[in-house]
């Protein structure tokens, strides 16, 4: 049998109508039914593309000029928003962005977890879309001429951009500590550290803030063990910007793309900050998973709070619980409220911050979640809500096996990637639970990132 060729070929320049979009906000064309993927495009609008790659049932192609434009089209803010990798979506209108990303979670439940009736609110939007985020990890880079330059990496490539000099969706606040580290650590003669050779010092500047408190941290990650100018460094940083409350130093000595070393210690300060969510205060040290969007988490929190109906009798399991922030949400309403969590920093963590906010009721452990719960299940434990945020590929077979063991009365699933919701649910409903609703909340505006949280009844017609 003769193999079909693609309609176009590598190189080729067509002209494109634009009818759908990827779930990563690139536009869908059609030549003869053959899908042409192309960034920046819109649905509904017309253009030349020039076709990059060519596979057997679609191919990619590069967005020339735009003919015809969409009424959601809109000039992006950002200087280098078309060579920059960090937004996809700063081209297309904000209600087009959230449309997107409910399609997507709408999507993901019908194709993936077969969910044809599950109800998929509208999503919750964000008033203002802009300077959300209160973490920047930046690395550091030099110039031709010698001089220090920190931005974010071109899209596919470690090469920094040059001439990047702030970002729309970070704090402003760390966007001027960025600066204020890079141009000292310059004026010091500090090098930046190249990737290529596995030289220099300088890797990444990362600061981190307190939206509630004001509170900084900075973290400044080095090749070397030793910080050069180091006290000169911390002098003029604590001394300019009262804010700054840490100053840590990591070092990372290996030849890697991994941002983090495995060692850190505090130059300055104290090796944390503080915020809040809602009333409820969080250390937070500097490798601690926190939400990078305070107002947003608010609104996700408060619906996954809604979603457990948590009692004064209830006990709940957090299977994910980091620093404790889901975790202490929960123990606001329920009888007791075990964490279990395998970064022993973070129970630390999540212990201080229990003590803090006077909760007595809330316990944390250090461990694999799906270890740990069969033996929680073996002395007893009957949790009525367990509550799950794992990372982006979802929770493990094992872990999902665990929750089904423990038959809870319900489960709520925080998630940052529809996919994998949607794959676990399929799992969860096969072991004799019903999903309710999905609620997504735009964590990540002008990105295609998309946060949902759902909750699921355990169907007692079933079970034996």
């Amino acid at each position: 049998m003769t193999k079909k060729a693609a309609p176009v070929k590598k190189n080729e320049t067509v002209r494109l109508k634009f009818e759908d979009l990827t779930h990563e906000g690139s536009g869908v064309g059609k030549i003869n039914g053959y899908p042409l993927f192309v960034p920046y495009a819109l649905p509904g609008e017309e253009g030349d593309v020039k076709v990059v790659k060519v596979n057997k049932n679609f191919g990619f192609g590069k967005l020339l000029n735009v003919k015809k434009s969409s009424e959601e089209r809109v000039e992006p803010p950002c200087d280098v928003y078309y060579k920059c990798g960090g937004c996809q979506l700063q081209h297309m209108s904000y209600d087009m962005q959230l449309n997107m990303k409910q399609e997507q979670v709408k999507n993901a439940m019908k194709k993936i977890a077969h969910l044809e009736s599950v109800p998929v609110h509208p999503i919750i939007r964000m008033e203002d879309p802009w300077r959300y985020r209160n973490k920047v990890q930046m690395p550091v880079g030099e110039k031709a001429d010698g001089e220090l330059m920190t931005g974010f990496y071109q899209k596919r490539s470690h090469r920094i951009i040059e001439g990047m000099e702030t970002c729309n969706i970070q704090d402003e606040v760390n966007d001027r500590m960025v600066e204020a580290v890079r141009r000292i650590a310059d004026r010091f003669n500090i090098p930046a550290y190249d990737e290529k050779n596995d030289t220099g010092v300088l890797r990444h500047i990362v600061v981190r803030t307190g939206e509630a408190t004001n509170d900084t941290m900075i973290v400044i990650i080095t090749r070397t063990p030793d910080l050069p100018h180091q006290d000169e460094l911390v002098d003029e940083l604590s001394k300019t910007y009262p804010h700054i409350k840490s100053i840590v130093h990591n070092i990372n000595d290996r030849q890697t793309n991994s941002i983090w070393g495995k060692k850190s210690k505090t130059i300055w300060g104290e090796g944390y900050i503080y915020d809040k969510i809602g009333d409820i205060t969080f250390k937070i040290s500097d490798k601690s998973f926190y939400q990078v969007n305070p107002p947003q988490t608010k609104k996700l929190y408060d619906k996954a709070l809604e979603y457990a109906n948590v009692g004064i009798n209830d006990t709940v399991v957090d299977a994910y619980c980091g620093i404790g922030t889901i975790s202490l949400f929960m123990a606001k309403e329920a009888k007791k409220v075990y964490g279990v969590e395998v970064v022993p920093e973070a129970i630390t963590d999540a212990k201080e911050n229990a003590r803090m906010n006077g909760f007595t009721n809330a316990e944390f452990y250090v461990g694999e979640a799906e270890k740990v719960m069969p033996w929680w299940t073996a002395q007893g434990l009957e949790p009525d809500v367990i509550v799950v945020d794992p990372p982006r590929k979802g929770c493990d077979e094992e872990l999902l096996k665990a929750m089904l063991g423990m038959k809870p009365k319900r489960i709520v699933y925080v998630s940052c990637n529809p996919s994998t919701l949607a794959r676990d649910l399929r799992i969860l409903e096969d072991g004799g639970y019903v999903t309710q609703e999905v609620q997504p909340v735009d964590m990540f505006p002008q990105t295609h990132h998309v946060e949902a949280v759902c909750w699921l009844k355990r169907d007692v017609s079933t079970q034996v």
